[in-house]
């Protein structure tokens, strides 16, 4: 992670008027410290970090707070808002559950979970054919984890072992730290668990930065020697093989021909294959689901995030007889299928299908790209590659005047950007992530972009534009 603080300090800055932003104020806003003072005293440091703004309200793609201020949101609050934010469709939803006076249930049934369920699979593809809903992604991972090994144990495997990446992220629960891919994320267990195997992730790019085109096939076949010298036989020793779709921090994809790999292995020494689609799914790049980039049929898949486009839900979905690998009464949660959650949820399906988002998508998406690749042609020094497919992208981010990566830089040119009425991703890492709500109009993504490039020549050249 880049070590670098956000200004908590107001700092003067040019006013903004635009059709799509209004900077007003200087940047943290003065009103702003006290609210911003009280989370620093009252809250664990581990939700800090984020930059200095106090949201007030949110509309589509727009992000509001109470003094005049407004930002072009290209964030969708961490991949979630897709069908923007405070959509009329959910909102509506949500006030005639709230009218109905029913607000939890546990897992007695309602009618609205029944309508969002057969909708959910209904809306998604053949081979998802149930699911099972939860609050929120990590137990969504959590969930796949039990699922990979019961079907380990129920084919008399030797081992339930889980073959997952390094540099992925499933969630922050014990489960989902064992299958995430980087080793300081899990350091707090205390062990690593001797089932989990983890991969070096194929990256784009050599140790050196330099571009590979080294054919996926030839990365798998050398993968498969690796767990051979550990001594472990996928037949008896696998019990599932989970990719996030793409790894979160860079946006980077598998190679097709890799997943395809791993695919033809799995029906072969019969393990599962799992997806983890909680930032990528729901129209997100372009397709429904990110894995169908890979033509590929997993079978099960993990969602959250834009499930809902607002409130906590999640779920896993999957082949019929996986899904019923627990027994009745074994698996549920507090949460699950709150009716609230299942009511945005639905009218969230309603939205993506009535207003066209995941085609949508994919047609912004390629503009969205051209512009980029646009961009890194004048920063070719400074944005060593561009990653993404849809509506979103990763600009990765090198500093050639220092040695630690381009993690500080990319953070400042964050800062720049907010100060001039833009939200982006910030990760922390070498790396800047774009993901606006899949309902914002040509212009002001544009506009969006546009900012972006300022932030950018401002913060690389000291040049105010």
């Amino acid at each position: 992670m880049a070590d670098f603080d956000f200004a908590r300090s107001p700092v003067e800055v040019p006013r903004v008027e635009t059709a799509f932003r209004r900077i007003a104020t200087a940047i943290p806003v003065p009103d702003s410290l006290p609210v911003l003072e009280s989370l620093y005293r009252h809250e664990s440091r581990s939700m800090h970090g984020q930059m200095p703004i106090v949201w007030d309200r949110a509309k589509d793609f727009q992000v509001f707070d109470k003094w005049g201020n407004c930002w072009i949101d290209f964030t969708s609050t961490i991949f979630v808002a897709n069908a923007g934010h405070a959509n009329e469709r959910i909102l509506k939803a949500l006030r005639d559950t709230l009218d109905q006076e029913l607000l939890h249930t546990y897992t007695y049934a309602s009618d609205i979970r029944a309508r969002f369920l057969e909708t959910l699979i209904d809306m998604t593809p053949a081979e998802l054919q149930k699911a099972y809903l939860v609050s929120a992604g990590t137990e969504a991972t959590e969930t796949a984890v039990k699922l990979m090994r019961l079907y380990a144990q129920r084919r008399h495997k030797k081992r339930p072992g889980i073959i997952a990446f390094d540099g992925s992220f499933h969630g922050r629960t014990m489960g989902a730290a064992q299958i995430s891919g980087t080793p300081a994320q899990r350091d707090w267990v205390g062990f690593e668990d001797p089932n989990v195997y983890h991969l070096p992730f194929p990256y784009p790019w050599d140790e050196n930065g330099a571009q590979i085109n080294e054919n996926g096939v030839i990365r798998f076949e050398r993968d498969i020697e690796a767990l051979h010298r550990q001594g472990i036989d996928p037949a008896r020793d696998i019990g599932g093989i989970i990719f996030e779709s793409y790894i979160g921090w860079s946006a980077a994809f598998f190679p097709e021909d890799y997943v395809q790999a791993w695919a033809r292995l799995a029906a072969e020494k019969d393990f599962l294959v799992t997806f983890d689609e909680i930032q990528s799914g729901f129209g997100r790049t372009g397709r429904l689901f990110a894995y169908q980039h890979y033509g590929v049929t997993p079978d099960l898949i993990c969602c959250g995030k834009g499930i809902s486009s607002s409130l906590p839900l999640a779920a896993v979905l999957g082949r019929a007889d996986v899904m019923d690998l627990p027994d009745v009464g074994s698996m549920s949660s507090t949460h699950s299928a709150n009716p609230m959650s299942c009511a945005a949820g639905l009218a969230n399906l309603t939205a993506i299908r009535e207003m066209g988002l995941v085609e949508r998508s994919a047609a912004m998406g390629d503009k969205l790209h051209r512009r980029l690749t646009e961009l890194q042609r004048r920063y070719p020094d400074h944005i060593p590659h561009i990653l993404g497919k849809g509506m979103l992208a990763a600009l990765i981010i090198d500093d050639p005047e220092t040695e630690n990566g381009g993690g500080g830089l990319a953070s400042r040119i964050c800062e720049s950007a907010l100060r001039k009425g833009l939200l982006l991703v910030h990760t922390g890492r070498e790396s800047i992530k774009i993901g606006p709500p899949l309902s914002i109009p040509e212009p002001a993504l544009m506009e969006g972009l546009e900012v972006l490039e300022q932030a950018i020549a401002e913060t690389v050249t000291g040049q105010h534009r």
